[in-house]
């Protein structure tokens, strides 16, 4: 491993999609129209911006990013998502980046084999989107047993296709994604099978989430046509937890840009907010509690930019290790940041016209999604090997 690789700084080609990246959101993604749009969630629309989504996907080429260039992607590494996620998440824009560019795609790398190929292609030129259809609160290191099985070898609509019965509650993505990836319960192991969104038998219900920008759905497949993406013996369980993990480590990533957007704000904030004739931010206790969300986003982001350099390049093990490392502290500082930004706002910040309550609502939604850091936290202790202390 060079030592650019494990350096936590950014590269100069890491700043250059950054730039990209955030000129793109300042101009299609500001908070009005995120307000907008979760204001259209609350009343039934659909919070995606999927013209946003495009334009990123096409444009700059994120949709690819983890994609090998044979098969049309950038051939890029974690390093570049996780830049990506960080700018997502200082606008929490309503894009399917995570779910389709990092779940679905390292899912699907996992895989391998022509089906795979085929899909990856699809998803490099922006032709398609996917979402793998595992809860998002599902834990990396424990993932439930999937809830589909096979309802009939054979019994699809086409040749060469299987019919999958089954319902997965808690899907991100689902509502917008041209392709479902479906892992599978058989008697002789998991295998992962791909379902076309628009295929009969599939069926995506929206349901209430706390997070408008980032909203959740209940898939429903009855005797749904599916292709063969993996088999249990080619490795379909090992790779749908080898995506979970990938994604809970750039999801740290994400909420560090989250973290970063609530303290800059807050602070232009109490530098202009007056009370009693002196800006409220020249007061101690004020200085005290940025301060201390200044340290823990520096701690958060040593975690996430070492959990995205051992995902790029470095042993299994110690990426594990750094992925529950950064999961287990990343969340809580994000939701920290979050709700010191809301009260710090004061009587603005409890309202719905400022943007404020979405971080929030993401921070807290990321905190649970792949796994709770209490969850991490255990999951380090086992692969550190520091069992807890044995209680009398």
């Amino acid at each position: 491993m060079t030592e650019d690789l494990r350096s936590l700084l950014y590269t100069e080609v890491e700043e250059e999609l950054r730039a990209a990246v955030r000129a793109l959101l300042a101009d299609r993604s500001g908070p009005s129209a995120v307000l907008a749009r979760a204001e259209a969630a609350a009343t039934g629309g659909v919070p995606y911006d999927m013209d946003l989504w495009k334009a990123l996907a096409r444009d700059i080429g994120a949709a690819g990013l983890l994609i090998p260039e044979e098969l049309g992607g950038a051939g890029a590494s974690a390093r570049e998502a996780a830049v990506v996620l960080e700018e997502l998440g200082r606008t929490v824009a309503a894009v399917p980046f995570l779910t389709s560019a990092v779940l679905a795609t390292e899912a699907l790398l996992a895989a391998g084999g022509p089906v795979a190929a085929e899909l990856l292609e699809r998803l490099a030129a922006g032709e398609a989107t996917a979402a793998l259809a595992a809860p998002l609160a599902a834990f990396p290191y424990a993932p439930p047993a999937p809830a589909v099985t096979l309802a009939e070898e054979g019994a699809g609509t086409d040749e060469g296709t299987d019919a999958l019965t089954g319902t997965v509650t808690g899907v991100a993505g689902a509502e917008v994604a041209d392709v479902l990836l479906v892992p599978v319960r058989l008697r002789r192991g998991t295998a992962l099978y791909a379902v076309d969104a628009g295929a009969p038998g599939v069926t995506v219900t929206p349901v209430t989430s706390f997070d408008l920008t980032r909203p959740i759905a209940t898939l429903s497949l009855a005797c749904a046509p599916a292709r063969l993406v993996a088999t249990a013996a080619t490795g379909a369980a090992p790779g749908v937890r080898e995506a979970l993990a990938c994604g809970a480590g750039l999801l740290a990533s994400e909420q560090l840009g989250l973290a970063e957007w609530c303290l800059t704000t807050t602070v232009a904030y109490v530098k202009e907010r007056k009370q009693f004739a002196r800006p409220v931010g020249s007061f101690q206790a004020i200085k005290h509690r940025l301060a201390d969300v200044w340290l823990e986003i520096a701690g958060a982001r040593a975690a996430a930019r070492e959990a995205a350099a051992l995902l790029a390049s470095g042993p299994v093990e110690q990426a594990a290790v750094a992925v529950a490392v950064a999961q287990a502290h990343c969340g809580v500082v994000a939701v920290h940041a979050a709700e010191e930004c809301v009260q710090l706002h004061g009587g603005i910040g409890m309202t719905w016209e400022h943007p404020a309550h979405l971080y929030l609502k993401r921070a807290k939604a990321d905190q649970i999604a792949l796994g709770t850091p209490g969850d991490h936290r255990e999951a380090l202790a086992v692969l550190a090997d520091l069992p807890a202390p044995v209680r009398p």
